[in-house]
């Protein structure tokens, strides 16, 4: 193998340079970012890695300003079994495939290993656009996915002081909308299960929780605020540590920040002995396929998730096709609070759930 010198990186970097750092022709670089699954992979990956490292960008004049070049977009998820995300990926595939286009999903399940190669992907011209569910730009130890010049929008989660397109949800409004529901049923000590601290779903879910209880004269109390990570387990670990209290300390409701914790919790409180809503009543967010097949029926907030994935196409598609950028756009769609069969009223004895647990609680599976 040809050993690799590094480029120094004074001057926009040139085909030539790549060449001379991969060890091969120039031939068979423009031949990797052109139509690489023609070339092996160990030369593939040794062109890759020199274009990451001399910083080289095709000339977008060149190629015709990229513009239905590949025919593939890049979508970006931040963990492809999370099963919210199946029917965001259903809209946006029923959309690029109506335009003509491909996808690529890339799953980075939190590895910024991953994700660099991915942003060294789209940088060698592979992708004509990126559709970010993942909550921030991608980037790789050198450069990000704003280097690549190719159309950006952004779906499910905001990412703040960005121009490009952006289309949610209110999560603020709508998870406010769900702590009413409790409190108009008569609920006064409500928890909250929450999802990762960085993550602005949390935030902002954390937010519209808080804003139901200063507005109706309830004190928020951070003994009730749960520690969570969006996951069932995170629900199952939430539900053990409500059955380690009193049950005069317990409250009788519930708001978690997504419907897979809300399930894991109900599941681990029915393997206790406790009953929902009669002991404990809950409410989710996002409205997954499993909310309204668990027992009871989950009453959740309905997120438009296949809309949103065409929606979030629909703004990247015009953005390939005009090749104008435009004025910034935040598309918000409406969610909804569909009522099921896990809230009720509260139980008329004080202090929250008094039934006794059949001791430790089995994990759900």
């Amino acid at each position: 193998m040809t050993k690799r010198t590094r480029v120094t990186r004074q001057k926009t970097a040139k085909i030539a340079d790549v060449a001379r750092l991969a060890g091969v022709s120039v031939a068979t670089v423009s031949r990797t970012l052109a139509r690489p699954e023609v070339v092996i992979e160990e030369t593939r990956m040794r062109v890759l890695a020199a274009v990451r490292d001399t910083g080289y960008m095709p000339n977008v004049s060149a190629r015709n300003l990229r513009v239905r070049k590949t025919m593939i977009v890049l979508v970006a998820v931040p963990d492809i079994a999370n099963p919210f995300f199946a029917e965001v990926l259903q809209g946006i595939d029923d959309t690029l495939s109506a335009a003509g286009y491909g996808l690529i999903i890339a799953n980075l399940a939190g590895s910024p290993e991953k994700e660099a190669r991915y942003v060294d992907l789209v940088c060698a011209g592979q992708a004509d656009g990126v559709l970010l569910l993942c909550g921030h730009v991608m980037r790789s130890p050198t450069r990000d996915l704003r280097d690549a010049r190719v159309p950006l929008v952004a779906a499910c989660e905001h990412i703040p002081h960005e121009n490009f397109p952006q289309v949610t949800i209110d999560n603020v409004g709508t998870a406010r909308e769900a702590v009413e529901h409790l409190i108009e049923l008569g609920h006064t000590r409500i928890a909250y299960l929450s999802g990762p601290k960085s993550n602005i779903l949390e935030q902002q879910r954390l937010e519209g929780y808080l804003q139901a209880l200063r507005e109706t004269g309830i004190a928020a109390d951070a003994r009730l605020i749960l520690p969570g990570d969006f996951t069932f387990h995170a629900g199952v670990e939430a539900g053990q540590s409500l059955l380690a209290l009193k049950p005069t300390a317990r409250p009788t409701a519930l708001f978690a920040a997504n419907d897979e914790m809300a399930i894991g919790l109900i599941k681990t409180m029915h393997a206790a002995g406790l009953q929902i809503p009669n002991d404990l009543s809950v409410v989710g967010f996002d409205g997954i396929a499993y909310a309204d097949y668990c027992e009871p029926t989950l009453t959740t907030i309905v997120q438009p998730r296949r809309e949103l994935g065409a929606a979030a196409a629909a703004e990247l598609i015009e953005l390939m096709t005009t090749g104008k950028a435009g004025s910034p756009k935040h598309v918000k769609l409406p969610a909804r609070l569909i009522r099921r069969d896990s809230t009720r009223p509260p139980p008329k004895r004080p202090g929250g759930i008094h039934r006794l647990a059949r001791g430790p609680a089995k994990t759900a599976q």
